[in-house]
């Protein structure tokens, strides 16, 4: 019986009665019969000469196959044809072999199929529903994984909400601090500058007097020194005269000698002296007052540097060798960690790093403040901070937040805080020795540099999960991690 439909008609003339999929290479039996030359060969292999139509069964030479070029060009009419049909439709899928609308689905494959692949020997054998059905179906799969996924992000921009909010406020609070500091140092420097005046001036007019007195004691005593100079002159010269004229009158010689011996100079007084030594105490004291202020605040800062980084508790932290990669060499107290180029014959174990070149430390953290020191070196290529229980040991990790690690890299010449080289720390040569400080109450991670105590950079509060946390190290090659005691 003819199909109602000539389009599918015209299908299944141009359909190959063996593999039930459009003609390939038409080819032309003795009897009349089309089929695709690869099928028409896999059905007479084996035979010479002479074989049977496998639609009719009539005998048949197998030279005699004619090339059928008129329906080759009517098939390719035929997919023309199929396809401006399913997209007269509104279909929005096309089998690109057959040109058939996909209206099925292959369980096994998982891709659409049109019926005529459906009919063919790749899925004959398969489970096929309608696309409809099979759409539905994994739709509400991922429907299921996009609740889960919408709701880890809603986490994720709490987190990120949060951090930013506490990095607002960190920022506030700081500026406010920078602006008192700046204000009190001011009016201390203006208190400073003020005095250093007052004293100036005061010892201005010091010099001032001690130079006037000392002018008038030379001019003194210059007049002084000619009066007298010109007494000796004329004794002498009365002193050569013959002893008659010398003693004429020599009752007012004597008495002239006796009125020319000198006269002391006026004298600085004592109130002066204890005014230059007033300045001396003075200045004894201002330096004393700075002295002790200056003792003051660097006590105070010291204070509140041990407030900030003081209260974590210092934990004697040692590797973990069921955890370290197997190009990882650890000493033997398990406090140091190098790269070699062979591979260990470890035992490969589920708690192994496979891929990354990690190791964790055996102490694990879920409540308190906690810090550890290790030694960097430097050179080479490494990182060094803190995992999850739960980071990923097999194949590629990411380090990051996301994939459970917060640490701070050395790469490339500079100074990274992971997960991105976006975030340049700010420092112009690589510590020696770095502290790790975990506020586990907090969900926060403090690296310091432990040889001058600067901040090197902080994860803000609410980064780490509130569950078990790690110490760990990444080493590269040509790298040495040591864990200090």
């Amino acid at each position: 019986m003819a199909a109602e439909n000539p389009l599918e008609s015209l299908q299944e003339e141009a359909t190959c009665p063996v593999c039930l999929e459009y003609f390939t290479e038409p080819v032309t039996l003795e009897c009349g019969h089309n089929f695709c030359r690869v099928c028409i060969a896999q059905c007479w292999e084996g035979s010479d000469t002479a074989a049977s139509c496998p639609q009719c069964r009539e005998t048949v030479q197998q030279r005699n196959l004619r090339p059928n070029r008129q329906l080759a060009n009517i098939l390719e009419l035929v997919k023309r044809l199929s396809l401006q049909a399913t997209r007269g439709a509104g279909g929005d899928g096309v089998c690109e072999r057959h040109q058939e609308a996909l209206k099925l689905f292959c369980e096994e494959d998982q891709t659409p199929i049109c019926v005529v692949c459906d009919r063919s020997r790749a899925h004959r054998a398969h489970r096929v529903v309608p696309i409809e059905e099979a759409a539905q179906e994994y739709k509400e799969r991922i429907q299921a994984h996009l609740k889960t996924l919408r709701e880890e992000r809603e986490k994720l921009l709490g987190l990120k909400a949060t951090g930013e909010g506490n990095c607002r406020e960190y920022l506030k609070q700081t500026q406010t601090e920078r602006q008192k500091i700046v204000s009190e140092f001011q009016q201390l420097q203006q208190f400073l500058e003020k005095q250093e005046r007052l004293l100036l001036a005061q010892l201005e007019k010091l010099d001032e007097e001690i130079v006037r007195i000392q002018n008038e004691n030379v001019s003194k005593l210059s007049k002084q020194i000619s009066h007298l100079s010109e007494l000796i002159s004329e004794m002498e010269g009365k002193c050569q005269k013959p002893a008659s004229e010398f003693l004429q009158d020599v009752r007012t010689t004597l008495s002239r000698c006796e009125k020319g011996k000198f006269q002391q100079p006026e004298e600085i007084s004592p109130e002066l002296e204890e005014r230059v030594s007033g300045f001396s105490q003075k200045r004894i004291v201002l330096l004393e007052t700075l002295g002790k202020f200056k003792d003051t605040l660097t006590s105070e800062l010291e204070r509140k540097r041990g407030e900030s980084f003081g209260a974590y508790r210092q934990v004697n932290v040692t590797l973990d060798p069921d955890t370290a990669h197997r190009e990882l060499i650890l000493s033997g107290d398990q406090k140091s960690v190098r790269w070699q180029h062979t591979w260990l014959r470890l035992l490969s174990n589920p708690e192994r790093f496979d891929t990354e070149l990690c190791v964790l430390g055996c102490e694990g953290f879920t409540s308190g403040r906690h810090c550890w020191e290790v030694e960097v070196g430097d050179g080479g290529v490494w990182a060094v901070g803190v995992a999850r229980e739960s980071v990923r040991r097999k194949g590629e990790i990411s380090r990051s937040p996301e994939g459970g690690i917060w640490a701070v890299e050395w790469w490339g010449g500079q100074f990274w805080a992971l997960p991105s080289p976006e975030t340049l720390l700010p420092l112009s040569r690589v510590p020696s020795r770095i502290r790790v400080c975990l506020d586990c109450d907090r969900g926060q991670v403090t690296f310091i540099d432990a040889g001058d105590e600067a901040p090197i950079f902080t994860f803000p509060p609410g980064s780490v999960p509130g569950e078990r946390i790690r110490p760990w190290f990444w080493v590269g090659r040509g790298s040495r991690l040591r864990l200090c005691p």
